[in-house]
């Protein structure tokens, strides 16, 4: 199982100044040296954290690899194809909205995804879709030559009673295993921390795991450095 962290929060607390600290860039390499896997980082539209210099910096710095979350949009496509990133993950994105809050909807996309994906491929460069644990959303992402998935976990992550919880549970453990069966590759991430991690890390058909959010506040209180490597051992760990 890989690890990848989402850097995002830290320039989210940079721009809350409107200066230069904390610097993404000193965070991705702290991510990297506790043993993290890769780095993710998602350039929005509106630009409420990640910047394009950010992303530049990282693409040029970083040695374990870098995931960019982007939404499928002219202006942010174009930016990834100069910069080539080593993954990019599209998701959807909503101006008003706090965190993504649902999956790709491939099925209704997949004529634009399609498109979107043969351009990133022309450049060699690997595409992930982040899709909810839907068995016609995976199958979709398929038929339009995706490389990877990305099951959206936050319906398990906020669910509220146990027996919910498993539901969901089992959906990703069922649709994990449908991905890779079709020759997929499964990463699953969102709303994950130190609590809910162990039962999505215990799942042999997901390859790696995105967390940025709980790894981030985890650090207030314990270092960044700790914090991954907190979060390594559970993840790791199976």
């Amino acid at each position: 199982m890989r690890l990848s962290i989402n850097i995002d929060h830290v320039a989210t607390l940079r721009n809350a100044r409107g200066e230069e600290e904390p610097d993404p860039l000193t965070a991705a390499r702290v991510v990297e040296r506790a043993g993290a896997d890769g780095i993710v980082c998602h350039l929005r539209e509106d630009r409420r954290h990640i910047r394009d210099r950010d992303v530049e910096l990282l693409c040029k710095s970083i040695t374990t690899k870098l995931d960019l979350e982007m939404a499928a949009t002219q202006e942010i496509v174009d930016i990834a194809l100069r910069l080539k990133p080593d993954l990019v993950t599209l998701v959807p994105e909503r101006r008003r909205e706090l965190t993504t809050e649902g999956g790709l909807d491939v099925v209704r996309l997949r004529r634009s995804l399609a498109g979107t994906i043969k351009r990133f491929h022309t450049k060699g460069i690997p595409v992930s879709l982040f899709v909810d644990p839907r068995r016609e959303q995976i199958e979709a992402s398929r038929e339009i030559d995706s490389d990877m998935i990305e099951l959206h976990t936050g319906e398990y992550a906020i669910a509220r009673t146990g027996r919910t919880k498993q539901q969901h549970l089992r959906s990703i453990r069922a649709m994990a295993a449908f991905g890779t069966s079709i020759g997929l590759g499964v990463n699953a991430g969102h709303g994950l921390d130190y609590t809910n991690v162990p039962a999505i890390a215990a799942i042999n058909d997901i390859a790696e795991i995105s967390i940025g959010h709980a790894i981030i506040a985890r650090a207030l209180f314990v270092g960044l450095e700790n914090a991954v490597r907190e979060m390594a051992r559970l993840v790791k760990t199976r």
